[in-house]
């Protein structure tokens, strides 16, 4: 099992809005996801985020999180 440290925290806070980051204080229905490109790729291709929050309007998370990882590596 991963370490939350080593994870990135996606939190849905209404329909169309999502917070990225780790943030403790702030609440709503959230997914982890790894630091690892691999599982950002496999993540988008099974729609995981549209799993999750059970919503359709998750290309935001998917930019954001692509431009999260463009600054790690």
């Amino acid at each position: 099992m991963l370490d939350r440290k080593n994870l990135i925290r996606v939190i849905k806070i209404t329909d169309n809005d999502f917070y990225i980051g780790n943030a403790k204080n702030i609440h709503g229905r959230s997914a982890y996801i790894c630091r690892d490109e691999k599982c950002f790729v496999r993540c988008k291709k099974i729609k995981g985020f549209e799993h999750s929050f059970k919503s359709n309007s998750a290309s935001k998370i998917y930019k954001e999180l692509e431009n999260e990882f463009k600054k790690i590596l």
